[in-house]
């Protein structure tokens, strides 16, 4: 959610950047709207609260019939500062409605446009030549199942479309996955962390994820609980409401979880093996800091997550997503899209955020001051740093070999017994 103050004191740099997603700048007149209409409301309740205070005091003076009309007069502005505060809390909640209508101001650079107008920052590594290693690649499903690693038959059988059953070698890949994110996140000084999956309606608003993509999430309403389809949406809400020492530093977590999506809206899309699928396994970066610190701190995580894409030996590229395509926490996002030999294109493998104060503000995430000053909302960013479906497709389909093994990449090889090669069953 946008401060209120820099909405007023510069309108034009978010209805600029609404223009920039592709979305309404006009939310941002109805927010200022909405914030007039607050302080007219607050100023009348007030008032009138100073007047009833006053009152009071008169009152406790007066003696006899002129006491007996005070008294009057009170009941009656009694009722009024009843009725102004109810009006000032209805304003309150209307204008943060109009702030919540309003994606996070986006940062200078960011490309304009949608999900197409991305640019492309440096492409790492050289697709393979099937067509000169003599051999037409097969696709990550004929791959999985002729290991034995992926049934999306007993998957449906059991869940219905987009689910599925990693076995065998499939369950270790997963294993593995995990892993070496976990390994690799620790040795850049991530606290590791196993979060709740379910969570409470705060926790998934204040992470953004009830605004304009409430339907890609589950729910259960018997329980008003959600089931997440990030880390992120845990991690945002593991410091609600408290005030933070950043005096040594961000705070930095890496979450490891199951996550949920209702994929809602794409349908016919990837309906193939396990790209797009319902469930998976992820291990998410998540950091707090100050926001100053904040752009440094996107660039780690970007290191960081290629760091892990270069040890899984993939050809990949860094694109800087443009506005349309970020979702409303995201300032600015850096996606790296790794390259899926037979579909002849790159699809996203990992993507991080920077979401400036957008949600710790929503959460009441504040940092204690260094100079003694006033606390302030710090900033907040996360990251991939593996799922396990989507980088089994690449490397199933990048390091198959002719006769249909699959070389195994050799920082996978310590959480896979030492294997170098996997084989068909």
């Amino acid at each position: 959610m946008l401060d209120i103050r820099d909405l007023r004191n510069d309108p034009d740099r978010a209805r600029t950047s609404q223009l920039a997603r592709g979305e309404d700048p006009s939310a941002v007149d109805a927010a200022l709207s909405a914030d007039t209409r607050h302080r007219e409301t607050l100023a009348a309740f007030e008032s009138a609260r100073a007047e009833q205070k006053s009152f009071g005091k008169k009152v406790a003076q007066a003696q006899g019939e002129e006491k007996q009309a005070l008294l009057a007069e009170v009941k009656e502005l009694a009722a009024r500062v009843k009725t102004l505060d109810a009006e000032q809390n209805e304003a309150a909640q209307a204008r943060e409605d109009a702030l919540r209508r309003i994606g996070n101001v986006i940062i200078d650079g960011v490309p304009v446009g949608g999900e197409d107008d991305f640019v492309v920052l440096e492409e790492v590594g050289t697709p393979r030549d099937f067509a000169a290693e003599g051999f037409e690649p097969k696709d990550h499903l004929e791959l999985g199942e002729a290991l034995g690693a992926i049934d999306m038959a007993r998957g449906a059988k059991v869940s219905g479309a987009r689910f599925y059953f990693l076995t065998g070698i499939g369950a270790l890949l997963d294993h593995a996955l995990m892993g070496l994110a976990r390994q690799i996140t620790m040795e850049e000084g991530f606290v590791p962390v196993v979060p709740p999956t379910l969570v409470r309606p705060d926790a998934m608003a204040g992470a953004g994820f009830l605004d304009a993509h409430a339907d890609e999430v589950y729910r259960l309403e018997a329980d008003d609980l959600f089931l997440t389809g990030t880390s992120e949406v845990a991690l945002a809400g593991f410091h609600a409401d408290e005030i933070l020492d950043l005096s040594e530093g961000p705070l930095r977590y890496a979450a490891t979880s199951t996550c949920y999506r209702r994929e809602a809206g794409s349908y016919g899309k990837d309906t193939k093996g396990i790209f797009r699928v319902h469930q998976f396994q992820k291990t998410e970066m998540f950091v707090y800091c100050r926001v100053e610190d904040a752009e440094a701190e996107h660039a780690n995580l970007l290191r960081i997550e290629r760091r892990i894409l270069d040890a899984l030996e993939l050809p990949y590229r860094v694109i800087d997503v443009a506005a349309g395509d970020l979702g409303g926490p995201a300032a600015r996002k850096f996606d790296c899209e790794a390259w899926v030999p037979t579909q002849g294109r790159y699809r996203e493998l990992t993507s991080t955020s920077n979401c400036t104060t957008f949600q710790a503000r929503r959460l009441n995430i504040r940092e204690r001051s260094p100079d003694g000053g006033a606390n302030r909302i710090v900033a907040t960013l996360n990251g991939t740093a593996a799922t396990n479906t989507r980088p089994i497709v690449a490397l199933l389909e990048n390091h198959q070999q002719a006769d249909g093994s699959v070389h195994v990449p050799e920082a996978l090889r310590p959480f896979l017994s030492g294997m170098s090669s996997l084989t068909p069953r």
